[in-house]
C-alpha cells in the first residue's frame, strides 16, 4: 500500500505557552477525529509529530492514524527551527518508502509547519538538508505577527499567516489541514495524483491569511 506521509512540524517555544500551546494540542485532536472519519484519509494517511524548541524531537514517528496516540506537547525555551527541518528531511529520508524500479513507493509527504517567531539557530544549514529531500506540498504557517514570513518563503512558497494565536485561530488551521489531507487522499484514490498547489486544497477559512 502506497502511504500518503502528513509531517506536522510544530513550534513549542516559551513564546507558544498558554492559549497557543493548549490550542496547537486541541487542533492535532481535532485533525486526528476528523481524517479517522475519513475512509480515504483512514487508509492511505500516516502522521509524524515533530517539536521544535531547545532542540528538535519527534514525538511521534510516522503512524496510521487508527494507531495514532497523542503526545505530550509543553512549550518552553528558544526556537530551533533549523534543527526541526533538519530532522524532518532525516525522518522523511528513512521513514518514506522510495519508488524503484520495481516497487511504487509512498506518495510525497504533505509538510505541516507552525511557528510564531524567529528561529534561534541556524536555519540555513537545516534548510539546506530539507532541500535535499523530495516532499509533495509543503505549507508552513505563521501564528500570530511575531512570526517571519520571508524566512518562511524560503522553506516553501506557500505560506498562510494567522492574526492571531488564540484558540479559535489555531482550531480554524488545523481544521483546514485536515480537510487539504482529505483532499490529498481522496485526489490519490481518484486519480493516483498528488495535490501539488495551493489552488488544489481547499480555501482557507477566514481566519487563515495566504502571504503573497
Amino acid at each position: 500500500m502506497r502511504r500518503l506521509p502528513v509531517y506536522l512540524v510544530l513550534d513549542t517555544s516559551g513564546s507558544m505557552t498558554g492559549e497557543p500551546i493548549e490550542a496547537v494540542k486541541n487542533g492535532v485532536q481535532v485533525l486526528v477525529s476528523t481524517l479517522r472519519q475519513d475512509p480515504y484519509a483512514l487508509e492511505t494517511a500516516f502522521l509524524s509529530v515533530i517539536t521544535f524548541d531547545s532542540s528538535a524531537k519527534q514525538l511521534v514517528p510516522l503512524t496510521e492514524l487508527s494507531m495514532f496516540q497523542m503526545p505530550n506537547i509543553q512549550a518552553s525555551g528558544p526556537t530551533a527551527l533549523g534543527e526541526a527541518l533538519s530532522l524532518l528531511a532525516n525522518r522523511a529520508n528513512s521513514e518514506v518508502a522510495k519508488t524503484t524500479l520495481e516497487v511504487k513507493g509512498d506518495w510525497k509527504p504533505l509538510v505541516f509547519l507552525m511557528t510564531d517567531g524567529e528561529p534561534t539557530d541556524n536555519w540555513q544549514n537545516g534548510l539546506a538538508e530539507f532541500k535535499k529531500q523530495k516532499f509533495g506540498m509543503v505549507v508552513a504557517c505563521a501564528a500570530g505577527q511575531g512570526a517571519n514570513t520571508s524566512i518562511l518563503k524560503q522553506i516553501t512558497d506557500v505560506v498562510v499567516q494567522l492574526d492571531t494565536a488564540d484558540s479559535a485561530t489555531i482550531k480554524a488551521f488545523f481544521k483546514w489541514v485536515s480537510a487539504s489531507v482529505s483532499t490529498g487522499s481522496q485526489k490519490i484514490e481518484a486519480s493516483g495524483k498528488e495535490v501539488t498547489g495551493l489552488n488544489e486544497l481547499p480555501p482557507p477559512p477566514p481566519e487563515v491569511n495566504i502571504v503573497v
